[in-house]
Formats: structure tokens, sequence, C-alpha cells
């Protein structure tokens, strides 16, 4: 089974995939993105990333001529060549080619490129023993919540995290937490769940949503609120949650243990419940 790409409506093994030299995604990062992925067969929460990525093109002034209804068949399209049953998508939109230069071309002629590959999910081992992360200051710009092809920061700080030993890195800004270089972050407070709110800190994670959304349903008390750096290196439990990492316990927070260095019940509970509503058939 192969990894294919979409370019502009037509599908190509993803070896033979080109795009041009002067794509302003390519000259510049002037560019949207989502990622989408599979369960048995069938996207998770697909129209929740297709409106996430218009939001993002509104963001930045691009153009996103596809209606909502021809990028679902084209994701369809290529999740069945692909013949994967469990599947990362990758759908990337750009302000198109032109001659390098800073202002938009007069004509903008966006490009459309999607790929597909084989997901390979965390190792169950991280789950059930929980990562290690440490916090960095954040450097990003300051419209975190639209989900650009601009991640040399977050490149940047997973290696770096790499270097000291650790899975991940948490960023910090103005002494507030805001994300992981991939992943959103949940803590339990005093027993309460929380997550950073929406904002131009964070990228609003379909995770995310589906998690808070799960745990007001089964009682878990949630907010959506700033948490000081301090309050996350205190807290009982802290994990990751994103499209392709799921709910993914931290167990060592900048060389100290979290909640006795054992993945928390909250963690595994939302990890539970999200399985349970995937194979109900809930958000697909």
């Amino acid at each position: 089974m192969p990894n294919l790409a979409l370019i502009q409506g037509r599908i190509v093994p993803l070896k033979d995939a080109r795009v041009p030299v002067e794509d302003r995604g390519f000259q510049f990062g002037d560019a949207v993105y989502e990622v989408i992925r599979t369960y048995g067969g069938r996207p998770f929460a697909l129209p929740m990333h297709i409106a996430r990525l218009r939001r993002s093109a509104r963001a930045v002034d691009l153009p996103v001529p596809w209606d909502d209804e021809r990028l679902t068949r084209w994701i369809s399209r290529l999740i069945r060549r692909s013949g994967f049953r469990e599947a990362k998508i990758y759908v990337q939109v750009t302000r198109g080619e032109a001659p390098r230069n800073h202002p938009y071309p007069a004509v903008v002629r966006p490009a459309l490129v999607m790929t597909v590959r084989r997901l390979v999910p965390p190792d169950p081992a991280f789950r059930e023993r929980g990562i290690r992360a440490v916090t960095l200051p954040d450097p990003r710009w300051a419209r975190c919540d639209v989900k650009t092809v601009n991640l040399l920061a977050n490149v940047l700080a997973r290696e770096e995290a790499r270097r000291r030993g650790v899975d991940d890195a948490i960023f910090i800004r103005d002494g507030f937490v805001a994300e992981a270089t991939a992943a959103n972050v949940f803590a339990v407070v005093k027993g309460r769940l929380v997550t950073p709110p929406e904002g131009p800190s964070i990228l609003s994670g379909v995770t995310r949503a589906c998690l808070i959304e799960l745990a007001r349903e089964a009682g878990i008390p949630a907010a959506e609120k700033r948490m000081a750096a301090r309050d996350l290196r205190r807290a009982d439990e802290i994990f990751l949650a994103g499209t392709t990492v799921e709910v993914l316990p931290i167990v060592r927070l900048d060389g100290k243990s979290v909640g006795g260095g054992k993945p928390g019940p909250t963690a595994a509970r939302l990890f539970r419940e999200m399985r349970r509503a995937v194979s109900a058939g809930r958000w697909m």
C-alpha cells in the first residue's frame, strides 16, 4: 500500500510528487495546513478540521477556492487509494506560484497539496509509563491560533528537548502555559481539569475540543483558563492532547516527578472515553 500525494486534484505516488520552487509556501511559508487521522479507514472529525483550515486561511487572507464537498471527496479518495486503515492525511493550501516578492501577486492561484501515509501511533509503552518534558520560553509569533506551515520554533524546541534527553517541550509565554510543540496541554490542578483558553497563544486543537466535551459529559470539572507555569509544575497530572498522540501523560517535567511519576487516572479515563466515542462512530 503506497504513500500518496494529491497535487491540484491529481493523485501520484508520494515519491513522485513535486511543487514549483517559486511556490510561496516554499519561499515564504505563505501557507496553512491541517493534519487529519483515520480510525478504521474513516477520517476523524473531518468537518472540524476543514473548518479550522478555512479559519486559518481567512486569518492570513488566503483564498481557499475548493468547497467542503470537494475537499472531503479528495480526502476520501486518498484514503481509499492508499488502503491504509490507520492513516495520517496532511492538507496544505499555499498562495501558489509567483516570482519571489513579498507582496501578494496580482493574480492569486492557490495551490493544494494533500498527502496520505500510514499512521504510526506512539508506542503503547509511552502511554503506559508516560513521557518526560521540559518547559521552554515561547519565541513564536503572536498568532499561534493560525495553523501555518511556519514551524521552525517548534522544530527547534523539540530538538532542544531531545538534546536534554526528554520527549517534548511545553512553551511558556509571559509566565503562563501555552502548548507543547505539536499538542495541547491539560493538567489536573486541585482536582480540576485545566487547559489554556482559546486565543492567539495556542492552536485550539480538534482533539482538545473533543476531550473537553467528553470530560464535561463524564462529570469531570473542566476549565479553560490561563495556567501559570508554577501551577503546572505543581499539578497532580499533566497530559498532552493531539490528533496523532490522542492522550499522552507526562510523568516528569523539568526533571521533577509529576503525580508520583506515574500516569494519572484522569488521562486514563479520558483516553478510554475517547476510544469508546470513536468506536461508537462519534465525530466520524
